[in-house]
């Protein structure tokens, strides 16, 4: 078992904002697979219980992550030490994470569960901060927020129903605390990620969480008819767990490491859009100006805060 094994050189570089590169269109790949697992994951969920859906696609995503780190790097020991650090992980990025997302979005709106996500790069910035672990300069806030403010005139443009109400607040609260949970999870990996691979970190974070997240889905699992379930939904789970989780995560993991963990963040905010673009061109729904408008101020704001020089 290696105990010390390191990272490659190019991903113990200090985080620096300035020219686009391969990182980008590796992020901007992830936005693309998770804008298009919108209408996937809404397919699937037609013939799946979410819960059952959600534990399938990580047990599948992480035996990809283990046999392709197996595979790539012949090595999947980690440092003794470390081990509580990467249950943290799996236990904050996946678990919690994942639970708290689909339990919030079953009780709120579309529109509020995707306004309160967006906040997932302020987060990271004032959870980075805080730790003292990631610091910007203002040009890097004023993007993060555009980027906010980009998502919330999407949002408007779209039509979704947005708003606080009674029957609401529950979920919203849960959305808001699964957006925290994920933009911890990030900016403690930056740590980890001096010491091991992406890929590495991405599948040793996901084997510690899986196991909760089944363990959780357990009466959604032995209530499924799995013999009813078409190919078309097994395609979209395989999609999902494949591409969405494994193939993603790997890439964001990569951003945090590479640009940063606030500056990789400002690209979550695009899946809508694709997702709206996808709706737009194969489902004939309606592209309004407004949203046209959105995207260009969050276009705009990840341009800024990967131009943007960490401090």
């Amino acid at each position: 078992m290696d105990k010390t094994r390191t990272a490659s050189k190019s991903q113990t570089l200090k985080t620096t904002g300035g020219t686009f590169g391969l990182i980008d269109l590796m992020l901007l790949a992830m936005t693309l697979i998770w804008g298009i697992n919108f209408a996937v994951v809404k397919a699937a969920l037609a013939e799946m219980t979410p819960l059952s859906f959600n534990s399938i696609r990580f047990l599948l995503a992480s035996a990809l992550t283990l046999l392709s780190l197996r595979l790539i790097e012949g090595d999947v020991g980690f440092a003794r030490g470390d081990w509580w650090r990467l249950l943290g992980l799996g236990l904050i990025g996946n678990t919690c994470y994942q639970l708290l997302f689909i339990n919030g979005i079953n009780r709120t709106t579309a529109g509020n569960s995707a306004l309160l996500l967006a906040t997932t790069p302020i987060f990271v910035s004032l959870i980075g901060a805080a730790f003292g672990l990631e610091r910007m300069e203002k040009l890097a806030w004023v993007g993060v927020f555009l980027s906010f403010s980009g998502m919330f005139v999407v949002i408007v443009g779209s039509g979704k129903e947005l708003g606080l109400a009674k029957e609401t607040i529950g979920g919203d609260v849960l959305v808001l605390i699964a957006a925290a949970a994920w933009s911890l999870y990030t900016v403690l990996s930056k740590p980890m990620l001096s010491r091991y691979s992406a890929l590495k970190l991405t599948a040793l974070a996901m084997a510690t969480g899986t196991p909760f997240i089944v363990l959780f889905s357990i009466p959604q699992l032995l209530a499924q008819d799995w013999v009813a379930v078409s190919w078309q939904g097994w395609l979209g789970l395989f999609f999902s767990g494949s591409m969405a989780i494994a193939l993603a995560y790997i890439i964001w993991n990569s951003g945090v490491s590479k640009v940063g963990g606030a500056r990789t963040a400002v690209y979550s905010n695009l899946p809508p859009v694709i997702a709206a673009i996808f709706a737009w061109l194969t489902l004939g729904e309606t592209m309004t100006a407004f949203m046209v408008i959105g995207a260009a101020m969050i276009f705009l704001g990840i341009y800024l805060a990967r131009k943007s020089d960490q401090l």
